[in-house]
């Protein structure tokens, strides 16, 4: 007789296993969290690192591009095709494939020998993300059941808050310090102990999931998708760089074709044979589609800001990206703490629709407060003073984040909850592209040409005030389209039935193990 057998016929048993099961969980939690910060540090860590690059490598201009964007790039263009592979092959399989590819490919950039080299590890490395990426919510929506979700999503907000401004910080002191004379190489080369610890950890303590029925990959909808999200995506990766050219317009325009022609596809593929790339019904779903289409919104709010702030820092205020990191410390906790007392104790009194709402109008004020410090203070601001408003934008954000997750994801079947996830990020991705690209219009478009150095600091404070204004207008929008999420009477109704359903379930498990004779 096996130990399993054990445990279902002995009711004594039963508790010591599910005590080890639930250690199991909160430590492959642990696992998968880690590999998102590490995603998370390694898209913003480079950032200051390029002149490093530049200097020591020799790379171009266009390389010194591509570096940062080929990861986007391959990141964004694989990140539903990702998901999906989780759901037909198993979610930890993917995991485990996606964080040794993830590692090797930092092992590729820390050791790379020359600009190209570097690039091309940067693409696979980006690759390799959108594989292990969309398995972190997908174990999670499958490892917990709903009425812990959300102090599970918390945590996701919290680690979120933390890579958003740990990447330049931990970039500038791997920089500066110059390890064993190893200049920018560091900051790739941090990702191996920390992949390999998560490889060996995750076989062992993630348990495979997938999903429930027999699903197969959708070639031509993985050709659509790539095709669409890369004519989208890299004009506005590379629009300013290159001045904007026409070919790039008709690109994203054509782009639009080629995701009407993807619908259409998926829908046929759904009915034939029920295995489509892209699980269209999910958009049915309310709580989905309108958190989808938050996501995007917010996206673009963030990739203005976290530009257009790093440059006026940087090159306006001439403070050293050490200092800049530094001035972000505030904004960082202050979304870690915001998002894990979201879900755990603002959610449950106020409703889910509530406290995102809350969250967005937090920010707006946070907004507003440093664009008058900025107009104020001009090129004269201290980084003491700024952290009063990031601390109120971190919390608004904080508020945000946690709970939109947990929203996205609350009703959707669990067979397609890598499918789910990989939208949520592939949305962001495309949110934060086209706040990039807006960039060059609300940040560079006020700024003149031919710029004096004395004049540079000006141009760039007024700047940052007019992309201040932008992103505060987004929030406003953001706000409005946070009416369509269900309220918080309809998220109870759910919530009870999930809760009744978990509960006859478990009821069921321990009258089966019960003696026959009892």
């Amino acid at each position: 007789m096996t130990s399993t057998e054990t445990l279902v016929d002995s009711p004594a048993s039963a508790a010591p296993e599910a005590e080890v099961a639930d250690r199991r969980r909160w430590f492959a939690l642990a696992i998968v969290m880690t590999a998102a910060f590490m995603d998370l540090v390694d898209v913003t860590i480079v950032n200051v690192a390029i002149p490093s690059i530049q200097r020591d490598a020799g790379a171009s201009f266009s390389q010194i591009q591509w570096i940062t964007a080929g990861y986007a790039l391959a990141f964004a263009a694989g990140l539903i095709t990702g998901g999906r592979l989780g759901d037909i092959y198993g979610r930890k399989r993917l995991f485990l494939l996606g964080i040794g590819g993830f590692t090797l490919a930092s092992a590729l950039c820390g050791f790379a020998a020359n600009p190209e080299m570097l690039v091309a590890s940067r693409i696979l490395q980006g690759g390799m993300a959108a594989m292990m990426v969309p398995q972190v919510l997908s174990i999670v929506h499958a490892t917990f059941p709903a009425h812990e979700r959300g102090k599970v999503f918390g945590l996701f907000g919290a680690i979120v808050g933390l890579g958003a401004v740990s990447g330049p910080l931990l970039g500038a002191l791997l920089t500066e310090w110059n390890l064993f004379g190893l200049e920018w190489r560091p900051i790739f080369l941090i990702n191996l102990p920390v992949g390999i610890a998560g490889l060996v950890l995750g076989s062992r303590f993630i348990t495979e999931s997938k999903a429930p029925r027999a699903l197969k990959l959708d070639l031509v909808g993985v050709a659509l998708v790539t095709l669409g999200l890369l004519m989208l995506l890299y004009p506005l990766t590379r629009g300013d760089e290159l001045g904007w050219p026409a070919w790039g317009f008709v690109s994203m325009s054509g782009s639009i074709g080629v995701f009407a022609g993807l619908v259409a596809y998926e829908k046929r593929k759904a009915e034939r044979d029920g295995s489509p790339l892209v699980e269209l019904s999910l958009f049915k779903v309310k709580s989905f589609a309108a958190g989808i289409a938050v996501q995007t919104v917010f996206g673009v709010g963030l990739g203005i800001f976290f530009l257009v702030w790093t440059l006026y820092m940087q090159i306006g205020l001439g403070w050293s990206p050490l200092r800049a990191g530094l001035t972000g410390v505030p904004f960082s906790v202050a979304v870690s703490v915001a998002a894990g007392l979201s879900v755990q104790k603002l959610v449950p009194r106020l409703g889910g629709r509530n406290v995102l709402q809350t969250g967005a109008l937090v920010m707006v004020v946070g907004v507003l407060l440093y664009l008058w410090e900025a107009d104020r203070y001009q090129l004269a601001i201290a980084s003491w003073q700024m952290a009063l408003p990031l601390v109120v934008m971190g919390a608004g954000m904080g508020l945000i984040f946690a709970p939109l997750t947990d929203t996205i994801l609350s009703e959707v079947p669990r067979e397609h909850a890598g499918s789910a996830s990989g939208l949520i990020n592939t949305v962001q991705q495309m949110g934060n592209a086209l706040g990039l690209g807006l960039v060059s219009v609300v940040f560079f478009g006020s700024i003149g040409d031919r710029l004096t150095p004395a004049e540079v600091g000006p141009a760039f404070v007024n700047a940052f005030q007019n992309a201040l204004g932008w992103v505060a207008a987004v929030m406003g929008v953001i706000f409005l389209l946070m009416f369509a999420l269900p309220g918080r009477a309809a998220v109870e109704k759910r919530m009870a039935v999930e809760k009744r359903a978990v509960a006859e379930k478990s009821a069921a498990v321990e009258k089966s193990a019960a003696p026959s004779g009892s």
